[in-house]
């Protein structure tokens, strides 16, 4: 006869509502947490009544077979009320045990969800949850590309938007809810293992495998973690107090391989640029890139080191450009993360936009120019029949040129509208007072007329709406 499981109750898990338990007596019972964050888009992602602070990641990875084992621990503070039940995001993979705060409880999967049954635990507060699993991830074939767990010849990619992290650990799978992350992954001793963040410690070889352990200390969003496995050319150095560490496939072809190191020597010429634009300092101190063999058709702004496929270094001036886009994005995207996926233009936008601004920068092709040519698409072109500011939430609607395009061209014409000088203030308020935070675009439209100290609403009306501006 199994032995009976004892219920965990915390203190304090029946608790007085705050502020009116004096008077009413009126108790805070513990809830199940929603399977969902409450994004219209992708209404399962992501997950209700916690928010994680930190993953702890603990993971091997077998190039021959494919397969991936792993141990997460995940630290969380509940956001309401004491839960009584709660679910996590993971796609498929196999789940051996979960422990929370150190006891074992069962689960049950639902779909894409990991369901911690009701009435086992009770966490009020900063909890813990301890899962064991493993199984040969599936990649996800709907995004720009392949991408998710992604085998290549010498070993893997872990890159994508927006269901990527689920993939390959149980999260709460939405940018709202970032976290900090440590990342222990064992591979092969003659393979190279990157992720974001810091290089804690790359031990020593035992049987045939090594440990490599990554840090990011400040919150990142799931989608944003990165692990890159194989044969890569692992270099650093440091520039003005950031540490840039750049990872380049050995098997680049020699043109490919020559424009990306050049675009990658001018990284911090661009952080330099784009702090300037942005008017508020890099907001981390770790930078660098993953340049890889495979032909992802994309390019991803994972946190500290963006992935890029080999597709974009063709030419010395397509693999300046991604360089631009993607270091962008490490303010607006990363630092600056999207609450919700509508507003995906505050990321493509801004990104596409730093590129406009890097080639004025450079003497190339104005700004303006560039906003002159996108007016010239005529009114009955498909690319302005999509509504930007709330595109669709198909990867085609999502990811669409218009999203990037157009976006930047809102930034242009706000730019036009409102002067340099407030342009050039409402990107420093916005990027140093949101810093760090989830963000819409009602919060950033409502910052550009308080800066411009006049209604934009109209204006954005206009750019982020379907048809052609008149």
């Amino acid at each position: 006869m199994p032995r009976r499981r004892r219920p965990l109750l915390l203190a304090g898990a029946l608790l007085l509502v705050a502020g009116c338990a004096a008077d009413t007596g009126i108790r805070t019972l513990p809830v199940v947490g929603a399977t969902g964050i409450g994004d219209d888009y992708f209404p399962g992602d992501g997950n209700g009544g916690y928010d994680v602070q930190r993953y702890d990641l603990d993971v091997g990875y077998d190039p021959a077979t494919d397969e991936l084992t792993g141990t997460a621990l995940v630290t969380a503070d509940t956001t309401g009320a004491p839960l009584r039940g709660f679910s996590m995001d993971l796609i498929g993979l196999d789940v051996a045990s979960v422990q929370v705060d150190g006891t074992e409880v069962s689960t049950t999967r639902d779909g894409d969800e990991l369901v911690v049954e009701p009435g086992q635990v009770v966490v009020d507060g900063r909890f813990t949850v301890q899962v064991e699993y493993s199984g040969v991830p599936e990649p996800v074939r709907d995004g720009p590309g392949t991408s998710g767990v992604v085998p290549t010849a010498d070993g893997v990619l872990v890159v994508g938007q927006p269901d990527v992290a689920a993939t390959w650990f149980p999260v709460n799978d939405h940018p709202r809810d970032a976290a900090a992350v440590q990342l222990s992954v064992t591979v092969p001793e003659d393979l190279v293992a990157v992720s974001n963040g810091t290089l804690v410690d790359r031990g020593e070889p035992v049987d045939g495998r090594r440990t490599w352990v990554w840090r990011t200390d400040e919150p990142m969003a799931p989608y944003l973690l990165t692990l890159a496995v194989g044969d890569y050319d692992l270099t650093e150095r440091e520039v003005d107090g950031i540490t840039y560490r750049d990872a380049v496939a050995t098997g680049l072809t020699d043109r490919r391989a020559e424009n990306a190191r050049a675009a990658l020597d001018r990284q911090p010429q661009v952080v330099d640029f784009l702090a300037g634009m942005f008017g508020s300092p890099y907001p981390f101190t770790e930078c660098g890139a993953i340049v890889t063999d495979s032909s992802l058709g994309f390019a991803l702004e994972t946190q500290t080191r963006p992935i890029y496929a080999r597709d974009f270094f063709g030419t010395a001036e397509g693999a300046e450009l991604v360089v631009v886009h993607e270091l962008a994005h490490q303010w607006t995207g990363d630092d600056l993360r999207l609450d919700r996926w509508s507003d995906i233009w505050l990321n493509e936008g801004f990104a596409t936009y730093a590129e406009w601004a890097w080639t004025e920068a450079q003497g190339g092709e104005t700004v303006a120019d560039q906003l002159a040519a996108v007016l010239d698409q005529p009114a009955d072109d498909p690319f302005w029949a999509q509504a930007i500011g709330d595109p669709g939430p198909a990867t085609d609607e999502l990811f669409s040129g218009a999203v990037y395009v157009r976006g930047a061209a809102t930034l242009a014409a706000l730019r036009a509208e409102v002067g340099d000088d407030a342009f050039d203030e409402l990107l420093s308020r916005w990027t140093t007072d949101r810093a760090g935070q989830a963000v819409t675009t009602s919060e950033f439209t409502d910052l550009a007329s308080e800066v411009a100290g006049s209604d934009l609403s109209g204006f954005f009306d206009t750019w982020l709406g379907a048809g052609r501006p008149s």
